[in-house]
């Protein structure tokens, strides 16, 4: 048996999401979207858990559950603190394999951060010293790094991050079962680097609203329980994941937002990363970390990275080296969004959006199973054929940077490749 995940996501109580964001909405997205377990999110923030503990319901298993779609605690820390001479800003997934558990954490970091004030909260403490404290409150807790490459808040991320996870977690390097990829990069990026390769390779959402959720999920071998969970992370019981294009991600490329500026490592290096504009340092981009940390050449010419160019063959995307395989999308909105020349957000889009979910089943069976007769049965012509345009990666991103999300065309296909053939 293999189950659907989205782990990274936030509550109402978070800084900068949806008040939308409940749990009858969010039960309801994911079963659009064809997720079947959810973390909770943002557990530590008072007002959320008393939500949680009033309307989840546990089965016997220990795992919750709501309108169909089954929950386990989970919630994201920002550790701000400093390390080796240099502030740190790490975001951490910490998950909790049950309601106590969970309260006894929210004790625990409330006397290093205002837990009212986010739901993410901000905790004056190294990761080291997090991941100590969460396993003696509960050894069965897991602890994931969040969006690993990140600039700000990444582990690996140029701004605040660690060269290494060894050096960031000491001692207890090796109770961390894996990292989350973060929409700017994809498995393969990761795999090029040395110390992930006895890590799982995970990506969420990271949905701060109804629309983002299950943009990236992972598919786990077993049952979709806190308990299923643990032992897939433990085992690399990855069965894919379901990634955006990693150029589509906010920080992908270097750059600079103010001056627009955005430039591939190579020509970044070239003009000692700063911006052509204005001289201030460049943001280096999630590209530029993996291919440093990897100690890859930064030249364009890059015959044996494939991933290195916002035109990346989605045939990449089978398994390497006994690495779960992954699958590269557009998230459907955007599709339709760009199909009907209109906002992802607006109303013709999302009805047109759940009618064909509603057809088909869920957005994961459109986007990667439907057999084109089907979807020729429930869509219009001219959103089919961008549908497997998609699929077989016959798309143009102009790659996103310094906080500024790339920009997806599917009209303009610039490489061929390959669809997942079966479910």
């Amino acid at each position: 048996m293999s189950f659907v995940a989205d782990l990274h996501l936030h509550s109402p109580y978070a800084y900068a999401t949806s008040s939308a964001l409940t749990l009858e909405n969010l039960a309801h997205w994911a079963r659009l979207k064809g997720i079947d377990l959810l973390a909770t999110a943002d557990f530590t923030h008072p007002t959320w858990a008393e939500e949680l503990k009033q309307t989840l319901t546990e089965d016997s298993s220990g795992t919750y559950s709501y309108g169909g779609v089954n929950f386990i605690m989970g919630t994201e820390v920002s550790c701000v603190y400093k390390q080796g001479g240099r502030g740190r800003r790490v975001h951490l997934l910490v998950f909790s394999p049950d309601m106590q558990t969970a309260a006894r954490l929210s004790k625990a970091f409330s006397s290093y951060g205002n837990l009212k004030f986010d739901g993410r909260p901000t905790l004056s403490i190294s990761v080291q010293e997090l991941v100590h404290l969460v396993l003696e409150t509960n050894p069965d807790c897991l602890i994931v790094p969040a969006h690993a490459w990140t600039p700000w808040y990444g582990i690996y991320g140029s701004k605040s991050g660690f060269n290494s996870l060894s050096e960031a977690f000491g001692d207890v390097f090796d109770y961390i079962p894996a990292i989350e990829t973060g929409l700017s990069s994809d498995p393969e990026m990761n795999w090029s680097v040395p110390e992930l390769g006895s890590k799982a390779i995970v990506s969420f959402s990271d949905a701060h609203s109804l629309p983002k959720l299950g943009r990236e999920v992972t598919v786990f071998g077993g049952q979709p329980s806190y308990e299923g969970l643990k032992v897939a992370l433990q085992r690399n019981l990855v069965d894919y994941t379901v990634e955006m294009y990693p150029e589509e991600g906010k920080y992908h490329y270097d750059g600079h937002r103010k001056c627009g500026v955005c430039s591939h490592p190579e020509e970044s290096n070239s003009n000692g990363g700063r911006c052509l504009e204005c001289n201030r340092p460049l943001t280096l981009g999630v590209l530029h970390r993996v291919l440093e940390l990897a100690g890859e050449d930064f030249s364009t010419e890059m015959p044996n990275n494939s991933w290195s160019r916002a035109t990346s063959p989605s045939d990449s995307i089978s398994s390497s080296s006994g690495r779960p395989p992954f699958f590269r999308m557009v998230p459907l909105l955007d599709i339709i969004a760009a199909v009907r020349q209109h906002g992802p957000n607006t109303k013709g889009v999302l009805t047109e959006y759940q009618a064909l979910v509603g057809e088909l089943g869920s957005e994961l069976q459109v986007l990667l199973w439907a057999k084109e007769a089907e979807l020729v049965q429930a869509a219009r012509i001219d959103l089919v054929d961008a549908v497997l345009k998609a699929r077989k990666g016959e798309i143009h991103i102009e790659p996103g940077y310094d906080g500024v999300y790339g920009k997806v065309s599917v009209s303009s296909p610039i490489a061929n490749g390959k669809a997942p053939t079966s479910k």
